[in-house]
């Protein structure tokens, strides 16, 4: 049923664009005789770039299942192994706790770890979660995560928001200057979600937060458990 997902978006997104008229286009006969050079001429401009951001659209869909078939075979990574990677302090905030799990409901299979720090006084504190998305790490996963697929550069007086690339890897972050909270999320090989949320805490901590995070390490994971999957 989800191999459909994206064939009927492009369908109805196709129907949307045929059933529109077309830039230019009037539907008044006269009027449309007294403009018809410059209709050609905008024709052609529309068709150009119409059909390339339909060719962009069509590919986009093509990789998104394409991705969402090979992850319906993933065996997750053990959450042990995630936990492994979670920093025992971070900027002179305590561990206060760190927990994982494994779900499988319905033939998604997740594999997460958390760690939660915190200051003395518990005013300010930062999460880490770690994500293996497994079978979501396809089109389900990426539409949970909508900047995955656009760019986002957004500031306004209370913070912003913006897509980044960080070490090679696409990402999300945002910050509150008022409040002083913000997160960023960081996409690893198309699979693994880090997300790094601080609150009453400066950006420059979440960064930190990320910075302690190995992500090669969490490529090689994601290598290793595609090995064990084709030697079976």
């Amino acid at each position: 049923m989800f191999k459909k997902i994206p064939a009927i978006m492009l369908l109805s997104f196709l129907f949307i664009m045929w059933g529109c008229d077309k830039p230019g286009e009037n539907n008044n006969t006269d009027e449309a005789d007294e403009t018809s050079s410059q209709n050609v001429d905008k024709d052609d401009e529309d068709t150009k770039t119409g059909f390339k951001g339909l060719d962009d659209f069509v590919d986009n869909m093509k990789e998104l299942q394409e991705n969402f078939e090979e992850g319906k075979e993933i065996e997750t990574v053990n959450f042990r192994e995630l936990k492994a990677l979670l920093p025992d302090e971070l900027d002179g905030l305590r561990r206060t706790s760190a927990s994982g799990e494994k779900t499988n409901a319905f033939g998604i299979k997740v594999s997460k770890a958390e760690g939660e720090y915190k200051s003395e006084d518990n005013s300010s504190n930062i999460k880490i979660t770690i994500v293996d998305m497994g079978s979501m790490s396809g089109w389900a996963g990426l539409a949970a995560f909508g900047w995955t697929m656009a760019e986002i550069d957004k500031e306004t007086e209370d913070g912003y928001e913006r897509t980044i690339e960080y070490k090679g890897h696409k990402g999300f972050e945002k910050y509150n200057t008022k409040g002083n909270n913000g997160k960023k999320e960081i996409m690893v090989a198309k699979r693994f979600m880090v997300t790094v949320e601080g609150y009453n805490v400066p950006m420059e901590a979440i960064d930190d937060g990320m910075d302690e995070i190995d992500l090669d390490e969490l490529e090689e994971m994601k290598q290793l458990s595609e090995i064990d999957k084709r030697s079976e």
